[in-house]
């Protein structure tokens, strides 16, 4: 019987070639999509699932109405929260960030590497395999330090597992030696906590630490098994709130009850896509699941692609399934049998897809900045499932289809002309359309938002500007501060170096600190996460930055440098004043002792130092010189002349490498590039949905090319009969489109609302946004429509070219 039937099932793929060519590459294409966002997926969601505890273990974040919701902890909410809550074991603090570099010095051997400073519990949280050395203690003192076995091999070469007891130095001021206790391998899973070494974070154990709102340090509880988390959080919060209120007190300031802190806590097995703030190296959820969602759609068409070729060939089958039935074949038997069709032609193309999958890997890993391997066996188990149930679901529609054939019906005449099989065609066909549909709105409105993002006025000027952050910084003596003078004045006397600016927040590079600020006179009026905006006296007039009212810092007035600050229009809104009121208003700051108060002395018209999907925050600018701000000049932003652009990046780079920062690799951004990266997210976005764009529609219109050439078949006789009594190809060719397009139009509308919410959404996320264009709703019909006449016309019309003697000779 399966010998009759495998015969059966080559014979229809032979007869009806280009259909099965069609559904294998539509349905493989559809596979490769989904396998590739689904690896993609998988990979985000395996980070730390390798630590045996990773069900007990959480990272804490919290929020609050100034900050918004943080990654880091403060030192008493975590030693507290242990001592005064018996569901928490334990807790571990672990400052780890992998694109923040030092470099290692041993001998004459140096190594530049990420760094973790910790509490002595970081090794009983997150488990590394020991190569020398012991984990207990490792980190206990000041003077100790664990290297990882890369790092070990970079200082000390084959005999870097002997290097127990041996000293290192970090490359600074304090020229301290550290005893190296330990050598650890880094995980080779997928995990955040990959660091070159691991010390004692130097903090830990001084005064300052006793302060409830100093959030420095990324905190983690282990937590009893079976603890109740959100009761938990609750005490958490309830704890936190306290202490804000009596800090708010103890300030003169009145808490805001409605708002009050909160503490989050997510199992470290799902921070990366599950964080509540930026977290650690925190990925994308929401794109992937949209991608996630897109790509099941493009799965879908697929499969809506073989269901409605199967039912158009209904007609060529019909007569077989009534004899079959006539002869004793049982309903389920012609079930099976069309299900194991369907499932040679999805095994196929799941083996195709895993093919095209194999090749794409390279590009689609360097698009995503990862190392993802087709190496995991779950991956193989999951699709195999997923061929599975998509040949099921697939296969049983036509399947059921054809088995419900009558044998009085079949044998007398032709099923394909039914009602019943008509409406079920076209239905399948209009959510095809509306599918195709949906993802070109939705790829032209991304377009659109992503253009107007590029082409927006930044209110800066960025071109022919380079930033240099520096490699090797120091927080103690104003080294920093030091440096940067230091190196402006000799890198200023470069050829083709024509100014030169600073500043601690860098444009595109996010902000590092914001504080509240408040009016001199009515201190009830302040502004929450004022951006703290130390700068060069020259920096406004280097970015081409426009002055709304007042003027710029002079160096000729002390005040200016003492006590001057420039604000930018989003501050002055919120503090309720106009540009010319703000001007001689006094400001009280967080980042000054009391007393020092700033004058506003200008007002600078809004410019965008992060992305464009962001408000624009409220900032004051003062002179970097006259507080701590000077020794977080970490950076040099040099404009560079227009005639020899790449001489003088040559010359910059062998200043750098000589007599800068010798020994550290040397790394600069274009001002401009170094913003457009702040969207490169979106742009990401709008080539993965072009892409997606252009494989649904070719899916789409390869399907209704197959299905249309079949149905046109089936209507030969009709175009014989036509041309014979004297319809001219034009009539015959509309007689044949008209209903496809239709449907066309019909789908089209359908999709319009889906589309409208989708990029509603989407379009959320901006704070600066478009507004809905109606444009991309048309395009969309209009398109739709031309492409479908187009294949379906190219079928029509060669049907009118059809040997009339051959249709009609029976009649």
């Amino acid at each position: 019987m399966l010998k009759n039937w495998l015969k059966i099932a080559f014979i229809n793929y032979r007869k009806n070639w280009l259909s099965t060519i069609i559904n294998i590459l539509g349905l493989s294409v559809g596979l490769c999509v989904f396998l590739l966002i689904f690896i993609h997926w998988q990979d985000e969601r395996s980070y730390e699932q390798h630590n045996p505890n990773k069900d007990n273990i959480y990272f804490i974040e919290n929020g609050n109405v100034s900050f918004g919701i943080m990654p880091s902890s403060s030192y008493p909410e975590l030693t507290v929260s242990k001592e005064k809550f018996s569901e928490i074991e334990d807790y571990a603090i672990a400052n780890s960030w992998n694109y923040y570099k030092t470099r290692l010095i041993a001998g004459k051997r140096s190594a530049y590497t990420s760094s973790c400073r910790a509490s002595g519990s970081y090794f009983d949280f997150f488990p590394f395999e020991r190569i020398a050395g012991s984990f207990k203690n490792a980190i206990s003192d000041d003077n100790k330090m664990a290297l990882s076995e890369e790092t070990a091999k970079s200082l000390f070469g084959d005999e870097y597992q002997n290097c127990i007891g041996k000293t290192v130095k970090i490359d600074d001021s304090q020229n301290k030696e550290y005893v190296i206790t330990a050598v650890y391998k880094n995980p080779t899973e997928n995990s955040v906590f990959k660091p070159g070494f691991i010390m004692k974070h130097p903090d830990i154990g001084k005064q300052n630490n006793s302060q409830w709102t100093n959030y420095s340090y990324i905190g983690y509880f282990k937590i009893k098994p079976g603890t109740d988390i959100q009761n938990l959080e609750k005490k958490l919060s309830d704890q936190q709130a306290a202490q804000e209120k009596i800090l708010s007190e103890k300030w003169g300031e009145k808490y805001d009850e409605k708002n009050t802190a909160k503490v989050y806590l997510t199992p470290i097995s799902k921070m990366k896509l599950e964080a509540k703030s930026e977290g650690v190296e925190k990925g994308d959820k929401k794109s992937i699941m949209i991608l996630l969602s897109l790509s099941a759609l493009i799965l879908l068409l697929s499969g809506i692609n073989l269901i409605n070729l199967k039912t158009a060939q209904a007609s060529q089958r019909a007569k077989e399934v009534g004899v079959r039935k006539v002869v004793g074949s049982t309903k389920s038997k012609l079930v099976l049998q069309f299900l194991l069709e369907t499932f040679m032609i999805c095994l196929v193309a799941y083996i195709v897809a895993f093919a095209m999958v194999e090749l794409l890997l390279p590009t689609y890993n360097k698009f995503l900045n990862k190392e993802i391997k087709l190496n995991d066996p779950s991956l193989f188990i999951y699709t195999g499932l997923l061929l599975i149930v998509f040949s099921l679901i697939s296969g049983l529609i036509p399947a059921l289809y054809l088995a419900n054939f009558k044998p009085i019906n079949t044998l007398k005449g032709n099923f394909a002309r039914s009602r019943h099989g008509i409406w079920l065609r076209n239905s399948i066909l209009t959510l095809q359309l509306i599918i195709s549909s949906f993802f070109i709105i939705c790829s032209l409105i991304i377009h659109t938002q992503v253009k107007y993002m590029m082409n927006k006025d930044l209110g800066f000027k960025g071109d022919q500007v380079i930033n240099i952050q520096f490699k090797k910084t120091d927080w103690q003596n104003d080294y920093n501060s030091k440096k940067y003078v230091r190196l402006k004045n000799e890198v200023s006397k470069i050829a083709g170096v024509e100014d030169i600016t600073g500043s601690i927040n860098s444009i595109g590079m996010g902000f590092s600190n914001a504080s509240v600020v408040r009016s001199a006179l009515d201190t009830l009026k302040s502004v929450e996460n004022v951006i703290v905006g130390g700068i060069d006296y020259n920096y406004f007039k280097f970015y081409k930055i426009k002055f709304a009212s007042g003027r710029d810092m002079d160096l000729r007035f002390a005040s200016d440098t003492i006590s001057g600050a420039i604000a930018n229009e989003t501050f002055i809104k919120k503090m309720g004043w106009n540009q010319n009121q703000a001007l001689g208003k006094e400001l009280i700051t967080g980042w000054e002792e009391k007393g020092h108060n700033y004058k506003i002395i200008g007002v600078v018209k809004d410019f965008y130092m992060t992305g464009m999907d962001k408000p624009i925050e409220p900032m004051v600018f003062f002179n970097y010189d006259r507080n701590w701000a000077k020794n977080n000049m970490g950076n040099l932003q040099i404009k560079i002349s227009g005639n020899d652009i790449n001489g003088t990046l040559e010359r910059i780079k062998e200043f750098w490498t000589t007599k800068a920062e010798p020994g550290y690799p040397y790394e600069y951004n274009f001002v401009d590039k170094q913003f457009a990266k702040t969207y490169e997210k979106f742009q990401k976005q709008q080539t993965l949905f072009t892409t997606l764009n252009i494989v649904v529609l070719v899916i789409a219109l390869l399907g209704l090319f197959a299905l249309s050439s079949l149905l046109i078949e089936q209507k030969l006789k009709d175009v014989a009969i036509k041309k014979t009594l004297g319809a001219d190809e034009k009539t015959i060719v509309w007689d044949l489109t008209k209903r496809f397009l239709l449907i066309c139009v019909i789908a089209v509308l359908i999709s319009m609302p889906f589309g409208y919410y989708a990029m509603n959404e989407w379009l959320k996320d901006f704070a600066y946004r478009i507004d809905m264009p109606v444009w991309p709703y048309v395009l969309s019909l209009i398109l739709l429509l031309i492409l479908t006449f187009v294949v379906v016309s190219f079928k029509a019309y060669r049907a009118t070219k059809i040997n009339l003697v051959k249709y009609l000779k029976y009649e």
